[in-house]
């Protein structure tokens, strides 16, 4: 089966398309299916659209029939994607996976209206790409998770375990997109042995502070970082937060690194040199991950060989270097997942089609132990035809 798995992360950039042939070679197990990645293509936001997702997210006040729209509006966009994606590798979607763009995630119970209650929501009408295109599309895949007592992600991990397990060695997979998380596989492991969670900020306070202090929408190749002086005693401070702190199944969004953090950690900053912030937030990223895989992915474990890097993170020469520094102190090996055959960038779309297809068979595909939850769930909404 053919399958589009469509992304458009927290960062809000644009939305990414990935074409997949999904085979099963007998027994129904996901690791008796082979994944080949036909093509991948990206597509930008218009500025209005990028300014009104960004305004939705995590938004205290904002117009229903805003929202509403919104979400037929990012229905239609993802529909012309999946549509352009199939004319240019000639090639056509039997079934669409689409995540949708997050515009709040709570993982964890609060007080509302007398009930504790998680809640999550991804706008993107499923009902509208499927009339597009002509085809099913499974779409809303976390509040399955969440109805079983998970926080909802991370998802990818079903990917990784697929496509990295090593009989040999332990592997560190790491995905740096708007928020950056790691799926933690020891060798030879059992699905139910995976550790996953969100490690904090990936490119997300990177491309904020860069928006508001040189006006461009990210830092392109690291460049500003790379003439920054990068302030120790700052992200010493923000790594002392409770977020950082919390054993996992953990979650972050919008919520613990939006706008209000990135007002925090510009005060925190103080009155130092433009590029000195930009270079402490890539710093905070590489820093976080480092810390998180030293306190909760494999404390005192000799047996992980690597830490496999994807995401638009992996596009930043200087954060990859500031990384590679960090856990080669951690006796890993820095690699990325094109060396592996998904080219980087691709993976979190890749992952969302074979969830699609997972679902479509009627099979479950989070990990509980990577997301909390009480039992295995089928993930996602169907919109048929």
């Amino acid at each position: 089966m053919i399958v589009a798995g469509v992304m458009s992360g927290t960062s809000a950039d644009g939305i990414n398309v990935a074409l997949v042939r999904i085979t099963e070679r007998g027994g129904g197990h996901p690791r008796h299916t082979d994944i080949k990645l036909l093509g991948h293509t990206e597509f930008s936001y218009s500025k209005e659209v990028r300014r009104a997702v960004l305004g939705a997210m995590n938004a205290k006040a904002a117009s229903v029939a805003d929202l509403a729209r919104l979400n037929f509006l990012l229905g239609e966009l993802y529909a012309d994607a999946v549509r352009a994606a199939e004319r240019k590798f000639r090639t056509k979607a039997e079934l669409v996976g689409c995540h949708g763009q997050t515009i709040y995630h709570q993982g964890e119970p609060a007080d509302f209206l007398k009930r504790k209650i998680s809640a999550t929501w991804q706008t993107g009408e499923g009902a509208v790409i499927a009339a597009r295109i002509g085809v099913p599309v499974v779409s809303d895949f976390r509040p399955a998770d969440m109805a079983a007592g998970g926080k909802g992600a991370p998802l990818v991990p079903f990917l990784d375990y697929l496509l990295f397990r090593d009989d040999r060695v332990g592997r560190v997979v790491q995905n740096i997109g708007g928020i950056a998380n790691l799926t933690a596989i020891p060798a030879a492991a059992a699905s139910k042995q995976v550790v996953a969670f969100d490690t904090g900020p990936g490119n997300m306070v990177i491309d904020a502070v860069t928006e508001q202090l040189f006006g461009k929408p990210y830092d392109a190749d690291g460049r500003i970082a790379a003439t920054g002086r990068v302030l120790d005693p700052v992200i010493n401070e923000v790594l002392r937060m409770p977020f950082f702190r919390r054993k996992p199944p953990k979650t972050a969004g919008r919520e613990e690194f939006g706008r209000e953090f990135v007002r925090s950690f510009l005060r925190k900053c103080g009155r130092v040199r433009k590029p000195d912030v930009v270079a402490t937030a890539t710093a905070l990223t590489a820093r976080s991950i480092s810390d998180a895989i030293r306190r909760h992915a494999v404390p005192g474990s000799k047996s992980y060989r690597d830490i496999i890097l994807s995401g638009g993170g992996a596009k930043n020469p200087v954060l990859m270097a500031m990384l590679a520094n960090e856990v080669k102190q951690l006796g890993l090996q820095l690699r990325v997942s094109d060396e592996f055959g998904l080219p980087s960038e691709a993976k979190e779309a890749v992952a969302f089609a074979v969830l699609a297809y997972q679902t479509w068979m009627r099979r479950p595909g989070n990990i509980p132990s990577a997301t909390g939850a009480k039992r295995p769930a089928i993930l996602g909404k169907i919109s048929y035809v």
